[in-house]
Protein backbone atom coordinates (compact mmCIF):
# COMPACT_ATOMS: atom_id res chain seq x y z
CA UNK A 1 0.00 0.00 0.00
CA UNK A 2 1.63 3.26 -0.79
CA UNK A 3 -1.54 5.51 0.39
CA UNK A 4 -4.01 5.15 3.45
CA UNK A 5 -6.10 6.19 5.47
CA UNK A 6 -5.34 6.59 9.33
CA UNK A 7 -8.06 5.88 11.55
CA UNK A 8 -6.35 7.52 14.58
CA UNK A 9 -5.39 10.80 12.84
CA UNK A 10 -8.78 11.19 11.21
CA UNK A 11 -10.55 10.35 14.60
CA UNK A 12 -8.56 12.86 16.08
CA UNK A 13 -9.38 15.47 14.11
CA UNK A 14 -12.96 14.95 13.37
CA UNK A 15 -13.67 14.57 17.29
CA UNK A 16 -11.12 17.37 18.21
CA UNK A 17 -9.65 15.13 20.83
CA UNK A 18 -5.22 14.61 21.26
CA UNK A 19 -3.23 12.30 19.97
CA UNK A 20 -3.07 10.56 23.46
CA UNK A 21 -6.69 9.84 23.42
CA UNK A 22 -6.59 7.73 19.60
CA UNK A 23 -5.50 4.39 21.07
CA UNK A 24 -7.65 1.80 19.95
CA UNK A 25 -9.52 0.89 23.20
CA UNK A 26 -10.02 4.78 24.21
CA UNK A 27 -11.65 5.45 20.66
CA UNK A 28 -13.77 2.84 21.46
CA UNK A 29 -14.75 3.88 24.66
CA UNK A 30 -15.41 7.02 23.85
CA UNK A 31 -17.44 6.02 21.36
CA UNK A 32 -19.67 3.93 24.02
CA UNK A 33 -18.34 0.48 22.38
CA UNK A 34 -17.03 -2.20 23.94
CA UNK A 35 -13.65 -4.06 22.16
CA UNK A 36 -15.00 -7.13 20.71
CA UNK A 37 -12.42 -10.07 20.49
CA UNK A 38 -8.60 -10.24 21.84
CA UNK A 39 -6.50 -7.58 22.27
CA UNK A 40 -4.05 -6.96 19.49
CA UNK A 41 -4.87 -10.07 17.26
CA UNK A 42 -4.76 -8.67 14.13
CA UNK A 43 -8.26 -9.92 12.63
CA UNK A 44 -9.67 -8.76 16.04
CA UNK A 45 -7.61 -5.17 15.90
CA UNK A 46 -9.09 -4.42 12.05
CA UNK A 47 -12.92 -5.50 12.79
CA UNK A 48 -12.75 -2.69 15.70
CA UNK A 49 -11.00 0.07 13.40
CA UNK A 50 -14.02 -1.16 11.07
CA UNK A 51 -16.51 -0.61 13.66
CA UNK A 52 -14.70 2.89 14.44
CA UNK A 53 -14.79 3.91 10.75
CA UNK A 54 -18.32 2.81 10.16
CA UNK A 55 -19.18 5.30 13.63
CA UNK A 56 -16.94 8.18 12.10
CA UNK A 57 -19.25 8.13 8.46
CA UNK A 58 -22.36 7.67 10.10
CA UNK A 59 -21.27 10.66 12.37
CA UNK A 60 -20.49 12.41 9.20
CA UNK A 61 -17.07 12.23 8.82
CA UNK A 62 -15.36 12.71 5.13
CA UNK A 63 -12.80 9.27 5.39
CA UNK A 64 -9.74 10.42 2.88
CA UNK A 65 -6.32 9.33 2.14
CA UNK A 66 -4.24 11.06 4.81
CA UNK A 67 -1.00 8.85 4.65
CA UNK A 68 1.11 7.88 1.46
CA UNK A 69 5.09 6.69 1.28
CA UNK A 70 7.11 8.75 -1.04
CA UNK A 71 10.80 7.41 -1.57
CA UNK A 72 10.59 5.70 1.30
CA UNK A 73 9.35 8.49 3.93
CA UNK A 74 6.20 8.71 5.77
CA UNK A 75 4.01 11.31 4.29
CA UNK A 76 0.83 13.40 5.37
CA UNK A 77 -1.36 14.28 2.74
CA UNK A 78 -3.51 17.65 2.97
CA UNK A 79 -6.90 17.03 3.94
CA UNK A 80 -7.70 19.64 0.92
CA UNK A 81 -6.21 17.63 -1.58
CA UNK A 82 -8.20 15.64 -4.13
CA UNK A 83 -9.47 12.35 -3.99
CA UNK A 84 -7.06 10.41 -5.91
CA UNK A 85 -8.60 7.87 -8.23
CA UNK A 86 -12.35 8.19 -7.06
CA UNK A 87 -15.22 8.58 -9.58
CA UNK A 88 -16.49 12.01 -9.61
CA UNK A 89 -20.28 11.63 -7.94
CA UNK A 90 -22.84 11.74 -10.63
CA UNK A 91 -26.91 12.05 -10.24
CA UNK A 92 -28.69 8.69 -9.84
CA UNK A 93 -30.66 8.33 -13.30
CA UNK A 94 -34.53 7.22 -12.52
CA UNK A 95 -36.57 5.78 -14.71
CA UNK A 96 -39.98 6.99 -15.80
Amino acid sequence: AKKWINIRKSYGNFYKVPRNQTKLTIMLEKLGMNYDGRPHSGLDDSKNIARIAIRMLQDGCELRVNERMHAGQLMTVSSSAPLEGAPAPQMPRYRN
